[in-house]
């Protein structure tokens, strides 16, 4: 008829580096991703808990919301904060957000 007859051709052989190659921008982009925002942020998370785990009476600390206070009581998941003469606030670990220098307190009383 009108239509010729199609003969199949030998497919060229697959080039692997080629494939390597397309996949090395994808691996850089997750190395960089991995250097600049997980293993900071893991560690910053690991310090975190570790200093909440190491608070005691005595300690000086800013809360997430901005409180300074002393802390005067530590319980399993609660931290009780002196925040001023016969004012305390009972908050939990996770809201202490920095450990301050011991007398920090003090300085900003002061001014």
């Amino acid at each position: 008829m009108l239509i010729n007859e199609a003969f199949a051709q030998a497919a060229a052989p697959a080039q692997q580096n080629a494939d390597l190659m397309s996949l090395l921008p994808l691996i850089a982009i997750f190395i960089v991703f991995y250097l600049l925002l997980i293993r900071p942020q893991t560690k910053r998370a690991k310090e975190q808990k570790l200093m909440i785990e190491a608070l005691q009476k005595g300690d000086e600390v800013a809360t997430s919301a901005g409180i300074l206070g002393r802390v005067s009581k530590v319980t399993a998941n609660y931290v009780t904060l002196q925040i001023a003469e016969n004012v305390q606030v009972t908050l939990q670990k996770s809201a202490v957000q920095t450990l301050l220098p011991k007398g920090t307190l003090n300085s900003i009383e002061k001014e």
